[in-house]
């Protein structure tokens, strides 16, 4: 019998790997009660950290997170109370009611002398905001950049996404994956979820033969991949 057992991330600060492709953005994040004019846009890829790192500064600020497709409803004075995190910020442009809640809240989270933590796929000069003074805010914010990840990190990422959904995969397949998959942790995500989904009720459990497989599936291997 299958029993498909739901991934639980796990977010806190010890469950976030630090290596040279993230260090930086994770030692801005850490300053944030100094942070110039009170806030911080962190910009990293899908699946690079940004929504772990933004947890992990919630929990430590006392922060509240919001996500940008509910800005526009959302209760302003009672949100920006305190220290405040707003995810995937890029998607309000073009949206005149959602640019408008984030212009506000920009503005009341810092005259009530809190903190304010963005993230974005990309920095904010390129959002295309409609709102004037808006733009002129978000540009103004200081950028914290997460790269790409190295080997380490990438390896460390998938251990953590096996983890999330309790597998042990045989010891040789996490280096065979980051050999071979696209260096991207939205790409893990999506190679760790179809892997759970091919293991499961399978004596073996996750083998390199099953990542290779894997792998051939999503159509992610650019060259031909060693069995």
């Amino acid at each position: 019998m299958k029993f498909d057992i739901p991934a639980r991330p796990a977010l806190g600060r010890g469950d976030f790997y630090v290596t040279e492709s993230n260090a930086v953005a994770l030692g801005l994040v850490d300053t944030w009660p100094d942070w110039p004019n009170g806030k911080l846009v962190l910009v990293g890829p899908n699946g690079s950290g940004k929504t772990h790192l933004s947890h992990v500064w919630c929990a430590e600020s006392g922060g509240t997170m919001i996500a940008s497709r509910d800005v526009a409803l959302a209760d302003v004075p009672a949100l920006c109370d305190g220290p405040v995190c707003i995810e995937d910020v890029e998607r309000v442009a073009g949206d005149a009611a959602a640019e408008n809640a984030l212009f506000h809240i920009h503005n009341l989270v810092l005259a009530n002398g809190h903190s304010l933590l963005l993230t974005a796929t990309t920095p904010p000069s390129v959002w295309n905001l409609d709102l004037p003074d808006l733009a002129s805010r978000m540009v103004g914010t200081t950028v914290a950049k997460m790269s790409p990840p190295d080997d380490l990190l990438l390896s460390a990422v998938i251990a953590k996404l096996f983890s999330d959904r309790q597998i042990v995969p045989m010891a040789d397949v996490i280096p065979y994956l980051v050999r071979w998959m696209p260096r991207s942790f939205e790409a893990a995500g999506q190679v760790v979820a179809h892997l759970d989904r091919a293991a499961l009720g399978t004596p073996k459990g996750v083998t390199r033969n099953l990542a290779r497989i894997a792998l051939a599936e999503l159509e992610f291997r650019e060259e031909t991949a060693p069995e």
